[in-house]
């Protein structure tokens, strides 16, 4: 049985390859009625829905250092909120009055029981996946003229994705120790990955939406 560190190193390269995939297809060129702004009013349904799924794991999962983790996550990512919110402000863009139903993939990481699959599908791949989107956002917002937000997304939003990715990673290493467990991890993120590359898909061919940030 290889190391816990070496399992990790291993699924993360295998990710690797469905995320730079993902990142080719996020950098297509959107539609031209799509705006840095429109992009934005996406994204604070993205951020919601990582505070929910962030905090509704909390009470059912045991291990003190996850959750913690978790309740971290569940901040930053209600701080993006606010901030996105802000920036919209300062572009004369209202919020949407909710946000909307329920995604397929929060629908999917909430019916996930075990740690392991959470921490595998949540921080570990969501969140490199949120990275990898973010990037193009960013250049995206660049080539828009608009410095204020990829500068809020480069400097603010970023390091917190980096963290919770990073903390996923040591924390997966703890979580995945046998073949079960890891079986269980391979299956999340692959999971995830798919669903992420379906939605994007069905976005860009039904609403000519690329370059949107992650959460």
């Amino acid at each position: 049985m290889t190391s816990a560190d070496a399992f990790v190193a291993e699924l993360d390269a295998q990710n690797r390859i469905a995320l730079e995939r993902i990142g080719a297809s996020a950098a297509c060129e959107p539609a031209e009625d799509v705006t840095v702004a429109s992009l934005l009013v996406l994204a604070l349904k993205n951020e919601i829905e990582a505070t929910e799924c962030a905090a509704a794991w909390i009470p059912s999962t045991p291990e003190i250092d996850v959750k913690l983790a978790l309740a971290r996550q569940a901040g930053d990512e209600a701080k993006h909120y606010r901030l996105i919110e802000r920036r919209l402000a300062e572009l004369r863009v209202p919020p949407p009055p909710d946000i909307g139903p329920r995604s397929p993939m929060l629908a999917y990481l909430l019916s996930l029981e075990t740690t392991v699959e959470r921490v595998a599908a949540g921080q570990f791949t969501r969140e490199a996946l949120a990275m990898v989107r973010n990037d193009e956002f960013v250049r995206f917002c660049e080539s828009r003229g608009d410095a204020s937000t990829a500068a809020l997304y480069r400097e603010v939003i970023q390091p917190d994705e980096r963290h919770h990715h990073e903390l996923g990673r040591t924390l997966l290493s703890q979580l995945a120790i046998d073949d079960a467990s890891r079986t269980a991890a391979r299956r999340a993120c692959a999971r995830t990955l798919e669903l992420a590359e379906e939605l994007q898909e069905i976005a860009r061919m039904k609403r000519g939406i690329s370059r949107g940030p992650g959460c």
